[in-house]
């Protein structure tokens, strides 16, 4: 996936989007859910830790370093989760993996208003970001307890 844009010159550019990369965190059948303080027009709303990668570093890089910013924790880093969900008008993709958090690591809301545990059931009881929106679904089957 490329985006185009005309430059000073007339001549068409095509750019890679910038990856953004979120972190599914799963424990007990249940996935971290982080809301969002700023900026005022998603503020309240939910969505996964993580953040854009940057020049040279990995995507599972990433993930681990913004874990650790954002919420204090040690995280493997897994399989990925859903399709890749483009955003700011296809400038950016988001990339979601599934996670699992080590050394008994605890997460605390560096970044966000609040963190809350949702369960398969409790998914759609918040407000996701249009961009993490997506991901529930395939979220969804990684949570149910296993017969």
């Amino acid at each position: 996936m490329q985006t185009e844009r005309t430059s000073e010159s007339g001549q068409t550019e095509r750019r890679e989007p910038k990856v953004v990369v979120g972190a599914a965190i799963i424990e007990g059948g249940r996935v971290l859910a982080c809301a969002r303080s700023a900026p005022p027009e998603v503020a309240g709303m939910w969505e996964f830790p993580g953040g854009k990668v940057e020049p040279g570093e990995s995507e599972t890089a990433a993930l681990v370093r913004e874990c650790a910013e954002e919420l204090a924790v040690r995280v493997e880093i897994g399989d990925r989760v859903g399709r890749n969900v483009r955003m700011a008008h296809g400038r950016s993709v988001l990339k979601v993996y599934a996670a699992r958090l080590l050394h008994g690591d605890r997460p605390k809301a560096l970044e966000h208003s609040g963190l809350r545990w949702l369960s398969a059931a409790e998914l759609d009881s918040v407000t996701w970001l249009p961009a993490d929106a997506p991901i529930v679904a395939a979220l969804r089957p990684l949570l149910l307890p296993t017969p």
